[in-house]
């Protein structure tokens, strides 16, 4: 199953982005998704997640206020717009697709994932 993240790139602290990530409907409709993000030696972590509906989100401390994920369940992808961008939010994103409907923080809740779409924040 493919998950296709995009809309990574270069941009300066305080810039904006946002993510896509489209994913094969059968797998999209009713399973929650997250965005997770790995920095150079560091763990993959959990950045934002919602339900199959779109209703339910949750984010990490980190990026609470300022990241917002979305879904258009009509076009099978979820969204994640980030605001006033940080060099520590560095990184490259990936998108996944839960086991479950809603969303979760565990990477271990997740099956399928996106090939990843880099981040970077310059000062």
């Amino acid at each position: 199953v493919q998950l296709q993240a995009s809309g990574g790139g270069l941009v300066q602290a305080g810039d904006s982005l946002r993510l896509s990530c489209a994913a094969p409907g059968r797998i999209f409709s009713n399973n929650g998704m997250g965005w997770f993000r790995q920095a150079p030696g560091k763990e993959r972590e959990f950045v934002a997640g919602i339900d199959w509906r779109g209703g339910v989100t949750s984010y990490s401390d980190s990026v609470k206020g300022r990241f917002t994920i979305s879904r258009d369940n009509v076009k099978n992808t979820v969204y994640l717009q980030m605001d006033s961008l940080k060099p520590e939010d560095t990184a490259t994103y990936y998108c996944a697709a839960a086991l479950r409907s809603v969303p979760s923080s565990s990477r271990s809740s997740y099956r399928y994932w996106g090939q990843g779409t880099q981040v970077t924040v310059s000062s």
